[in-house]
């Protein structure tokens, strides 16, 4: 295994971007899953089976984005070690992760199988696409060991400042999930069912590949069956490092799964337009988030070394290079939307519904660049649960509100829908100003305490 990577030392932009790119391409790969899913059954399938696959792939979704937001402890908490001086430990932090996320593993299998029909009903999923939802939802909840060992996986090596790793996993797997999707929809005609057994099969074998890597290679560290152990001054940490960012990413989640539940009450087609869109999103977002995962890293270490001001500037690279593209994917979701729809539905209705809700996320793409850059400094910093709060207030304060209201409206669109996203995001950006500005105050006070 190649030695972790220090970014306590040197230039910033370049290493930062070395490490953020193969974040990119991971994430790229990885919401191929879902997106190659909705792209197969949209050519082989009906607005129903598109409809029951971005409906309980939001759901799905929603979850991997709380186990992320969990196992983001032990990036923040492996970063800090090393920027500690302190790689003796990393073997500890991550026998603590494999107890938390192998008991986390067991309880999602259990809850999710049993629950399917519940969630389908929570989430409104059509009458013509609601049993459908429930075989997607099922087949992707028996594969939830996958799902959680893959980012607790990733999560290690990007704490060791390794970003190249799970970038190979994953390249590997979306193969092998675009040849399952072509198998088991187009060739086997399975729709929604043979979409999921795909993404299960392809985040299995980027699991198996990701361990059989690290017995070929090893570790920059000591780590043995040992290590596995509850170890509880270092789950604490880890949990409470990683638990705020879980809940807020849930709750998060629960507000964009109640905007596809209020859009699901409009019907068929609008509820098939706003599962393309957020398809497309997922990978409108990618940038901005690759950097919010780079940074947390990032700056952990610095943190760690006490280097709060090159935490900073780091920090301000990231919003920079993440706005410069930022700008013309924007560009293209606002005034192309139609285009970039057509690529995941033929239907023409559902691809008008799309591009008119990609205009308002369109906006949100800029505000981002920002607000994600924000939130990997927090992290970083070892502040989540202040990234939590800030997360919730937008959600339950501006986007499901403003979403609800807008879709009650009687010249009602998914435009107007899609507004209550910006907002929520301006509302947070307005708020991590704030903290940033208290933080530094009180950074200031502490100094010159210790002038005196």
């Amino acid at each position: 295994m190649e030695q972790q990577t220090q970014f306590t030392e040197g230039k910033i932009l370049g290493p930062l971007l070395k490490f953020a790119v193969p974040v990119l391409f991971a994430m790229f790969l990885q919401a191929m899953y879902g997106a190659v899913d909705l792209l197969v059954v949209g050519q082989f399938g009906a607005a129903a089976d598109v409809s029951a696959v971005a409906t309980g792939s939001q759901m799905m979704h929603s979850i991997t984005s709380v186990i992320i937001g969990l196992a983001m402890g032990t990036t923040i908490l492996m970063g800090q070690k090393i920027g500690q001086k302190k790689s003796d430990e990393a073997g500890d932090v991550i026998g603590g992760a494999v107890v938390i996320f192998a008991i986390l593993a067991v309880f999602l299998t259990v809850v999710l199988m049993a629950a399917a029909a519940f969630l389908a009903g929570l989430m409104q999923a059509p009458e013509e696409a609601f049993d459908k939802t429930v075989i997607y939802i099922r087949f992707c909840s028996a594969g939830s060991l996958f799902i959680v060992a893959y980012n607790v996986l990733g999560s290690v090596f990007r704490g060791m400042g390794d970003s190249k790793t799970p970038l190979l996993t994953v390249a590997v797997a979306c193969i092998v999930n675009i040849a399952g999707d072509l198998i088991f929809v187009g060739g086997l005609h399975m729709a929604a069912a043979g979409a999921a057994l795909a993404t299960v099969l392809a985040q299995a074998v980027s699991v198996i590949l990701s361990l059989m890597l690290i017995r070929r290679r090893g570790l920059p560290f000591r780590f043995t069956i040992k290590n596995i152990r509850w170890n509880k001054a270092i789950i604490l940490r880890t949990l409470r490092l990683g638990f705020p960012i879980a809940l807020q990413e849930g709750l998060v989640g629960i507000s964009f799964l109640a905007i596809m539940a209020i859009v699901n009450t409009l019907g068929v087609i609008p509820s098939a337009g706003v599962g393309v869109a957020e398809k497309l999103c997922g990978f409108i977002m990618l940038v901005p988030s690759s950097f919010m995962q780079s940074l947390s890293a990032f700056v952990a270490q610095n943190i760690g070394a006490g280097k709060r001001t090159r935490a900073v500037h780091a920090m301000c690279y990231g919003m920079l290079a993440s706005l410069a593209i930022d700008v013309v994917i924007a560009y293209f979701a606002f005034f192309h939307g139609d285009i970039l729809s057509a690529v995941f539905a033929r239907d023409a209705q559902v691809i008008l519904a799309s591009a008119d809700y990609l205009k308002a996320y369109a906006m949100d793409t800029l505000l981002v660049s920002f607000l994600f850059c924000f939130m990997g400094f927090f992290n970083g910093c070892g502040k989540t649960t202040f990234v939590m709060a800030e997360g919730i207030i937008g959600a339950f304060g501006v986007r499901i509100p403003v979403s609800y209201i807008m879709s009650r409206t009687a010249d009602a669109s998914l435009f107007k829908v899609g507004l209550a996203i910006p907002l929520s995001t301006i509302v947070q950006i307005i708020l991590c100003v704030g903290f940033f500005i208290y933080l530094n105050r009180k950074n200031k006070e502490k100094s010159e305490d210790i002038e005196e």
